[in-house]
């Protein structure tokens, strides 16, 4: 009940109280009666107009953008994707466990850590990676919306394997953000009406290992630059962006835990309005968290940050890289404020298996990498569904407390429980 309508109520009350005094002083109904009804009128009449009010307030806009980590495929990975019979990489077999999970998203945003430069440049894995281009074809059957394209492999393969890459995504109905193959391109901040949240996604990466920005074509990146990331984000805000999420390539690869400069640059984000900060490119897991900043007037603001979301993918087999996750965060937009809040943050955690040696019985040897949902193979275990073994089993249970021991507790409400 609104406070407006409480003093109401309180109101009457007060008038029965003095009409009992009045009467019990004067024994006569005639003033009390005509005091009660015009202020009950006017009392009725403010009532109506509150019911009003408030039936004209819009709801409240909800939405759940759902990320994953670095789409990073080495050659084992489009080795195993090859389908003979047809002559494609068919990726899509690596993700039938994990489908599910993109059904309910508003957005899906992932990044892909690779360089679709075509057939003709010949396919490979690290360190230069070119990927078959069927993979943006899986990736949006998948329910990928938006790829970011800003990190350290972005010019693997020169700056025509960028613009290959981008027109691969648009073929296959990606958007994108991070690089641009034009200035026009960079000059834009790619904006997405969500369920009426107008929602800004940005994307910049530390370095491109160390192959140089192509004299003249310095838009073609976003690099990790504080006067480059306000002027990008207060573009997004000027164009009316409601909730901006940036994607971040950076810190130490293979740490479970965010450096100095990842902590500092989440501050920053947060301190310029920035809602929801998805980090990559550790290959690791790292912690998330609603973190809290003071500004210089001793205001505060809160963002959600997640300071790495690991390999959604890859062959990499160094410890806690096949621990990943699909991460989903619940934005709300009051609908009577605007404001916008995050309701909550959780995650399904993910393992990439590799079935080199076999192990799981439902895979019938034709799939090498499988991303296994392990809390659904404990529960159908433990409840005696499904056709999962006691090896399995154990794998699960083992991995999700790896993965629950990084990343800490759901956030729910901007309260971790």
């Amino acid at each position: 009940m609104s406070k407006s309508r409480k003093n109401k109520i309180n109101y009457l009350k007060v008038l029965a109280f003095l009409a009992i005094v009045i009467i019990l002083a004067y024994g006569t109904f005639d003033v009390v009666t005509k005091l009660i009804l015009r202020n009950s009128q006017s009392i009725s009449d403010d009532s109506n107009a509150l019911l009003t009010y408030e039936a004209q307030i819009p709801d409240d806009k909800v939405i759940n953008i759902v990320a994953i980590g670095d789409t990073l495929c080495h050659s084992q990975n489009f080795k195993d994707a090859y389908d003979s019979s047809t002559g494609i990489y068919d990726f899509s077999p690596m993700f039938k466990y994990v489908t599910k999970y993109f059904e309910n998203a508003t957005v899906a945003v992932g990044n892909l850590e690779a360089t679709l430069a075509g057939p003709s440049r010949g396919y490979s894995g690290y360190p230069t990676f070119n990927t078959p281009e069927h993979l943006a074809i899986d990736l949006k059957e998948l329910g990928l919306d938006v790829m970011t394209t800003a990190n350290n492999h972005t010019l693997d393969l020169g700056f025509s394997g960028l613009e290959s890459t981008l027109t691969y995504l648009d073929d296959a109905g990606l958007e994108h953000t991070g690089s641009a193959r034009n200035q026009a391109e960079q000059d834009k901040v790619l904006i997405k009406n969500l369920n009426g949240i107008k929602t800004a996604f940005l994307a910049f990466t530390y370095g491109t290992n160390g192959i140089p920005v192509p004299s003249g074509k310095e838009f073609c990146v976003n690099l990790i630059d504080k006067d480059l990331i306000k002027s990008k984000i207060d573009q997004a805000k000027s164009e009316g962006a409601e909730l901006i999420c940036v994607s971040m390539h950076w810190g130490d690869e293979y740490h479970t835990s965010p450096n100095d400069t990842q902590i500092d640059l989440a501050e920053f984000l947060i301190k310029n309005d920035v809602q929801v900060i998805l980090g990559c490119h550790p290959h690791v897991l790292e912690p998330m968290e609603m973190k809290t900043v003071t500004m210089e007037d001793g205001s505060t603001k809160t963002g959600f940050v997640i300071y790495s979301m690991g390999n959604f993918f890859s062959a990499q087999t160094f410890a806690n890289t096949r621990n990943t996750l699909i991460l989903n965060v619940q934005v709300r937009k009051d609908g009577e404020t605007g404001k916008i809040t995050i309701d909550n943050a959780t995650y399904t955690p993910i393992y990439v298996f590799d079935n080199t040696t076999g192990g799981n019985p439902n895979n019938n040897g034709n799939d090498r990498y499988e991303l296994l949902d392990i809390e659904n193979i404990i529960s159908e275990y433990e409840a005696g569904t499904g056709n999962w073994n006691k090896t399995m089993y154990d794998l699960a249970k083992t991995e999700l407390d790896r993965t629950v021991k990084i990343l800490g507790p759901e956030i729910f409400n901007n309260t971790s429980k």
